[in-house]
């Protein structure tokens, strides 16, 4: 019988977090600059110079977030040597975007992705609630160069990516950048006070949660056409893209879920927006998304439904449980209902049983539906273990009844 923590103990959690920043601290550090993203499952790193924007913002996010939890003032030299690559190296010297990936400091793909850039959004308003005060200016800059390239006025969200030099946008649209933009722009809100940024999270929740969603079944399919109309078949090949898997996302309803309970609760005294869609659209996605998704045999919500709601891939990945852990937390305390508190002991569990490497620390990523690792690649750029440490902080501030998470 296995022995579990307190997972409703705020110190529990957090020392949780504290054991999974020791996975990355101070080993990702490099110092010739920025952080190393490729990690074995020991913590060995497997490529010294490859970047990704994906990665590199995710970084600053850990550190302000462990800096602002734990004080530690190695935190705060690894924020700022974060940041420092991200405006040096992946920011254009003109201002004009970031760059996808880099070798080294050498531009390997200049593609320019909303996506992205949200997360440069994100990265710089924790920064500055973390104390970098020269980062408060550059979130504005952000907002002012998604507003000027990715925005469409017309359809009320972020278009999806654009050429190296602007010069030709994608047809494509996602909901994956916008959901991602929310989350930044609440973060903004909460850096700056900016009302602004609060009122253009709800306009894009409102338009992928409630207009989107009545075009794809009352739910939120991922890919979309230039006109905002759902693509079926968009990488119907591909279904285990890193940023564009096909199918509806289990772990994309409870990410929702969670980002439209902490919505709400910024919005008294600032919007004055109908909010009584809020609670009901996260519930439904949550129940969807655990009844549908969850692996009665193997445990664990696995990664794509099918347009049926039938699982089509049942790998189970590590922020799919993650962030629906934290979605049942951010329901639990706000509506009372004992029933969400079931659901995050049950991920939680199957989390700490399966995927929380109790050895060296962080999160397994990916495993298949009888939860064998595929691999011993820890982190691969894009991880960072963001949404774990991320899931564990929005949880401790919804128990300590936080409303600005």
């Amino acid at each position: 019988m296995t022995t579990f923590p307190n997972f409703r103990s705020p110190d529990q959690l957090l020392d949780h977090a504290r054991h999974t920043m020791r996975f990355y601290h101070p080993r990702a550090i490099d110092p010739a600059g920025g952080m190393f993203h490729y990690f074995k499952d020991d913590g060995a790193v497997y490529d010294p110079r490859h970047r990704h924007l994906v990665s590199s913002t995710r970084f600053v996010f850990t550190y302000a977030m462990a800096y602002r939890q734990f004080g530690d003032a190695a935190y705060l030299d690894g924020l700022q040597h974060a940041v420092r690559f991200l405006r040096d190296a992946h920011r254009a010297p003109d201002g004009s975007g970031y760059a996808w990936m880099l070798d080294g400091r050498e531009v390997e793909d200049g593609t320019q992705h909303a996506y992205g850039q949200a997360f440069v959004l994100l990265a710089y308003s924790h920064a500055t609630m973390a104390g970098l005060e020269e980062t408060r200016a550059w979130i504005g800059e952000t907002f002012d160069l998604m507003e000027a390239r990715f925005w469409n006025a017309a359809d009320g969200l972020y278009a999806d990516e654009a050429s190296h030099d602007w010069s030709t946008l994608s047809t494509y649209r996602g909901q994956n950048a916008n959901m991602h933009a929310v989350e930044a722009l609440l973060a903004a809100h909460q850096a700056t006070g900016e009302a602004r940024y609060l009122e253009r999270a709800y306009l894009v929740a409102s338009n992928i949660t409630q207009r989107q969603a009545a075009r794809c079944g009352g739910l939120i399919w991922e890919h979309y056409d230039e006109q905002w109309q759902p693509d079926w078949k968009f990488n119907i090949d591909d279904p285990e893209n890193l940023f564009r898997p096909w199918g509806y996302q289990p772990g994309h309803f409870t990410e929702w879920a969670k980002l439209l309970v902490q919505l709400e609760a910024r919005a008294p005294g600032v919007l004055t927006d109908d909010l009584s869609w809020l609670l009901p659209t996260a519930e439904r996605l949550f129940k969807v998304a655990v009844e549908k998704g969850w692996d009665n045999e193997f445990g664990g919500v696995a990664y794509s439904l099918a347009p049926d709601l039938t699982v089509c891939d049942s790998h189970k990945y590590f922020w799919v449980q993650a962030e629906s852990a934290a979605a049942a937390a951010l329901l639990a305390t706000r509506t009372g209902n004992d029933a969400y508190w079931t659901w995050y002991e049950r991920l939680w569990q199957y989390s700490w049983s399966h995927f929380v490497d109790h050895e060296h620390g962080a999160w397994y990523r990916i495993l298949d539906r009888e939860n064998r690792k595929l691999s011993d690649e820890k982190s691969p750029a894009g991880k960072v273990d963001y949404h774990t440490m991320g899931a564990v902080y929005d949880i401790v501030a919804a128990m300590k009844g936080n409303r600005h998470g």
